[in-house]
């Protein structure tokens, strides 16, 4: 184990595929429900299927592996106005989105606030927090950031 402020070279650098990192550590979830209330109506909706959905958060520092969610969630159909939906998830990451909240916030800060260029915010957020995220994949969250301002 090392000792504080000694050097330990990291054990992934000049890892150059995606695929060689090393697995990540997985967290289960559940937001499956039974009944949920409709988002319009209000109705009480049945619930028609559960989905998994995986999303990638800030990794282990101990054990210095990533850590996945791997969340189960129900998606409801309203009776009344035949209205689909999903369980709400807006908690945990934005909706289509493959990284959670915090990671997103982290990579933008890191290049705002920081002024770090893509790529070493790429690396940056692998070497000290082990979540791996492609550096145009942070282009598109800063990007999107500024046009929200």
């Amino acid at each position: 184990m090392a000792k504080p402020g000694e050097y330990v070279a990291d054990e992934t650098q000049g890892i150059t595929r995606v695929e060689d990192l090393p697995k990540p550590k997985l967290i289960r979830r559940s937001r499956n429900y039974k009944r949920r209330p409709c988002p319009l109506c209000e109705h009480s909706a049945y619930r028609l299927r559960t989905v998994k959905r995986t999303l990638h958060d800030m990794g282990d520092p101990i054990t210095s592996r990533p850590r996945d969610i791997i969340l189960t969630y129900s998606t409801h159909r309203c009776p009344k106005c035949n209205y689909y939906f999903n369980a709400d998830m807006d908690d945990l990451a934005l909706p289509r989105s493959r990284y959670t909240h915090s990671v997103v916030s982290m990579a933008v800060r890191l290049v705002v606030e920081d002024g770090l260029p893509y790529r070493p915010a790429s690396w940056h957020l692998w070497r000290d927090h082990r979540v791996f995220v492609p550096w145009a994949t942070i282009q598109n969250w800063v990007e999107a950031t500024w046009k929200k301002i």
